[in-house]
């Protein structure tokens, strides 16, 4: 880890995840510290596991972060590594699928991680992306961070959401996508 909490390490789960590497987290907090998203952020840490994701960004500035991941021993592991970093105001673990805190996320939010399992659909994925474009859960300037298997197509990005960037890293495909324009709406607007 980075930032405030730089050098620690955090626990992952026995089984059941695919913790995202160190080269790639460090490309990711690269891009997003470039792009100027992060500080005073508000986080969404979709299929979040460990939480690395999420808990890299409150430790680089970001200001509320919100992990939710289905189940029960990756929530138990990113609650246990929330409070071994003292992260516990600002950071939550939500047990609950993500597919359904999606749909009703009290956004918004400036940023949203989902690195999902390499076998989940391309359907479910893409719903869980239109439930994010909906008004309100993502704020202007938002950046939507999708980890995926660099075999698996691009993303299906629904209206309101605009890809803006891939980047692979040997098995890893890392897209980035942001709140489409408005139709009619200036550049820029």
């Amino acid at each position: 880890m980075a930032g405030t909490v730089g050098g620690r390490t955090i626990a992952v789960p026995p089984q059941g995840t695919r913790p995202t590497s160190d080269r790639v987290r460090e490309a990711i907090f690269s891009r997003l510290e470039h792009l100027d998203v992060l500080d005073g952020a508000r986080v969404l840490d979709l299929y979040a596991g460990s939480g690395a994701l999420g808990l890299e960004a409150a430790s680089r500035g970001a200001a509320e972060v919100v992990l939710v991941d289905v189940a029960r021993k990756a929530a138990d592991v990113a609650r246990r590594n929330v409070a071994a970093l003292g992260l516990r105001g600002s950071v939550s673990v939500v047990g609950d699928a993500a597919e359904r805190y999606a749909r009703s996320a009290p956004g918004p939010f400036d940023l949203v991680f989902l690195d999902p399992p390499y076998d989940l659909s391309d359907d479910a994925l893409g719903g869980v992306l239109a439930d994010l474009a909906a008004p309100g859960v993502l704020a202007a300037g938002a950046v939507v961070v999708v980890e995926r298997s660099a075999r698996s197509p691009e993303p299906s990005w629904p209206a309101g959401l605009a890809a803006f960037a891939r980047k692979d890293y040997g098995e890893t495909a890392v897209h980035y996508a942001e709140p489409a324009a408005e139709p009619g709406a200036e550049p820029g607007a």
